[in-house]
């Protein structure tokens, strides 16, 4: 018999490493094991859902509180960080917003310590009194609950909304019959409700917007109860910058009067902003003064203790 050639029997086959390799039908151990395919896991569980070592998937009606308590909590979080909606309950600032109207604010951006800016229409709580005698709608508990998470704008809280019209370091006047001035320009005032003139009813000025305060006024200026009327009070009618909310970006309901709230052009006229860049550059420029002293102070022992060396 030649080398290497099967004797017909069956025997392994003699492999010059000493070892013999099983035949075929020999690979699934003793006989009668079933044999070993790919239909059997790792752990010896059938992995076709009829193994006792698979998990159970658990029922829809187990994780849907998980789910609704992920939802709310969300929801709050986006509430008193990002974006909360709020009720227009009044007539001041037609025809921008009307009676009615639901407002998205923007929550975010004063946390990364941006202040409102001129034509912007901002949110902010009371700043001492301006609502005083205005009734407050009690809320039952379902529009507290929605209110709290900010599914619902809150019926108790005590805000306003206005047009921020000058910034601190702005210079801001209005004589009767003629325009609101802020740094000695005119403003055109498109957004105003049809009718209405700038200050008529309520002429100010010229005053300086003094530190981390901004000067707001309503669009219907016959019908806004805004900083002109709250010249006497603790304020002198300004608006503290910490007691704003954030600004109004988005007219989101009722869904025919959707509409975004930019900032109307007339702020962005050559010049106006002469007076507030002096003021936002000053701190600048004394955090460089103050990073430079220990630089040059250095600077100068070493050119000095050199000399002496020498």
């Amino acid at each position: 018999m030649a080398v290497g050639a099967r004797s017909g029997h069956g025997q392994p086959e003699d492999r010059p490493g000493g070892h013999a390799e099983p035949p075929a039908e020999m690979t699934g151990g003793r006989a009668g094991d079933p044999p070993r395919g790919d239909d059997h896991g790792a752990d010896g569980g059938s992995t076709d859902g009829s193994g006792t070592g698979q998990k159970k998937q658990r029922s829809f009606w187990k994780e849907l509180p998980l789910l609704i308590g992920i939802a709310l909590l969300l929801a709050l979080l986006i509430k008193t960080f990002l974006v909360q909606a709020f009720s227009i309950p009044s007539d001041s600032m037609q025809d921008t917003l009307q009676r009615g109207d639901r407002v998205l604010v923007d929550k975010l951006t004063p946390w990364f310590g941006s202040e409102p800016e001129r034509g912007e229409v901002v949110v902010f709580h009371d700043p001492g009194g301006w609502l005083d005698g205005e009734p407050t709608p009690a809320p039952n508990i379902a529009q507290k609950f929605l209110s709290f998470i900010g599914l619902m704008p809150s019926s108790e809280e005590k805000d306003l909304i206005k047009r921020t019209i000058a910034v601190a370091g702005d210079t801001v006047e209005c004589k009767k019959g003629g325009p609101v001035k802020v740094n000695g320009k005119a403003l055109d005032e498109p957004y105003i409700f049809p009718g209405d003139t700038p200050c008529d009813d309520q002429p100010f000025g010229p005053f300086k917007v003094p530190k981390d305060r901004i000067w707001v006024m309503g669009d219907h200026r016959q019908n806004s109860r805004d900083s002109r009327y709250h010249m006497e009070d603790v304020n002198g009618g300004f608006v503290p910058v910490d007691k704003v909310v954030g600004r109004a970006v988005v007219v989101a309901w009722p869904l025919n009067r959707w509409a975004t709230l930019p900032v109307p052009s007339t702020f962005d006229q050559p010049g106006i902003n002469t007076a507030a860049a002096a003021v936002s550059s000053s701190a600048p420029l004394a955090m460089g003064a103050v990073g430079a002293l220990p630089i040059v102070l250095w600077r100068r022992r070493r050119l000095t203790g050199g000399r002496t060396a020498g």
